[in-house]
């Protein structure tokens, strides 16, 4: 009975952060719908928009049928003898041997937690109820917005009540029902954009519309312009940095110039920052991290997590040992000391906790499942965390992003409208 009842209170905190966390085990179980939704008030993001990759209909009989008479026609041949590997494939190999038990130790629990399984069964068909789907324009492409028309401008609709200043979160619904609308005109590009209410805010750019979560904002630009964000004192800097480069678009010169050139040192808070960076699985591209991205940025490694991509069922996205796929992604943790010139300045980082396992229902093509919560316990420096998102591609409550792309997931197409608000 204890241990049906530890399994409810884990599976109710879950339903209420979002998280899933694991007995005797450092594996977490993320839904980032719900850890997004936590960042609106009127608006939740749509689960059936997000889980659209691997929510898909069954496959019908007919399908099954032409799919093995196809299969039955192509000429059947005798498999290759796999090449050698190279000095560089026997690394990845290696560091693939190093992480494959602990996958399959996090995989194992997931396996084992019906309670939790037969809720992600649910994930995309929960309730709709009181809602109501938002409507989409057509989606833009920013990036060549801002290469033809980098003087668009963006109305920003505000609802503005004295709850922003006043009231705790809890009580914010019922205090919002006073208030009124305040519009601003601003740059959409090489401009910082800012709601600092706490409420959702409206954004409408080219007759579409954004949804800007509250106490956030975006500064849309080229790297040109990133040091814009530089703040005047470094004890206004940022003490958590997450960075999710574009690597599959990235020629050599392209690394050079947009990733060594990021200024790292320059955005971090006086007291320190956890920088958290996304990587493939490419061996030429972790040891471009290790042995020249990290240092340029004067960042020293700290932990590895990985992130592993399941479906609704619970098993893993393709193989585990497929070489050239993983079902997984690692996201490199190091410690940026910040400004302040002492020796003793990364003793006094919370050790990160190695090899953590984070399991999740991937979304749309290269998007992260949203990790901040993880990772807050061991940023350095005043509470709340000053936290930034580079190359982001989404807005987190509290959060800046910037890059050519913060409101591609914040597209109105994404989100549903409760009835009531």
């Amino acid at each position: 009975m204890e241990g049906e009842h530890d399994d409810s209170q884990k599976l109710s905190l879950f339903y209420e952060s979002g998280i899933y966390y694991f007995d005797d085990s450092n594996a977490v179980f993320v839904d980032p719908v719900r850890v997004l939704n936590r960042s609106y008030h009127r608006f939740t993001v749509s689960p059936s928009t997000y889980y659209s990759r691997f929510f898909k209909s069954p496959t019908t009989p007919n399908s099954v049928s032409s799919t093995v008479s196809s299969s039955l026609r192509k000429r059947k041949r005798k498999p290759k003898e796999p090449p050698p590997l190279n000095e560089r494939e026997l690394i990845a190999l290696q560091r693939h041997q190093e992480a494959r038990p602990l996958l399959l130790a996090a995989h194992e629990c997931l396996l084992k937690s019906t309670e939790l399984l037969n809720v992600l069964k649910t994930l995309k068909s929960e309730s709709r109820c009181s809602k109501k789907e938002c409507e989409g324009g057509q989606q833009h492409s920013f990036v060549d917005l801002g290469r033809g028309s980098p003087q668009l401008e963006v109305t920003l609709s505000l609802r503005v009540s004295d709850a922003d200043t006043h009231l705790p979160p809890n009580e914010l619904e019922d205090s919002l029902s006073v208030q009124c609308c305040e519009q601003k005109v601003l740059p959409a590009f090489n401009n910082l954009v800012a709601n600092d209410t706490k409420d959702d805010a409206v954004a409408e750019i080219l007759d579409n519309c954004y949804i800007v979560p509250r106490e956030s904002c975006f500064y849309m630009s080229d790297l040109g312009q990133i040091r814009n964000l530089i703040p005047a004192h470094a004890d206004s800097g940022f003490n958590l940095i997450v960075v999710d480069p574009p690597w599959e678009n990235a020629s050599a010169h392209q690394k050079s110039r947009y990733f060594l050139s990021l200024p790292i040192k320059q955005l971090t808070h006086t007291e320190g920052a956890i920088v958290a960076l996304w990587v493939t699985n490419r061996e030429k591209l972790r040891s471009f991290v290790e042995r020249e991205l990290f240092p340029a940025w004067g960042v020293s490694y700290a932990a590895t997590f990985y992130w592993l991509k399941v479906k609704q069922n619970g098993s893993w996205i393709c193989d585990l040992d497929l070489f050239h796929h993983r079902p997984y992604e690692c996201l490199i943790l190091g410690y940026s000391p910040g400004k302040v010139n002492n020796t003793d300045n990364q003793s006094k980082f919370k050790p990160v906790k190695n090899d953590r396992v984070i399991m999740s229902i991937p979304g749309d093509f290269s998007r992260k499942p949203p990790i901040g919560d993880l990772l807050l316990e061991y940023v350095p420096g005043l509470k709340p965390s000053r936290c930034i998102e580079l190359f982001a591609r989404e807005i987190m409550a509290g959060w800046v992003a910037w890059g050519n792309e913060p409101l591609y997931f914040q597209d109105s197409k994404y989100f549903v409208k409760k009835m009531d608000q």
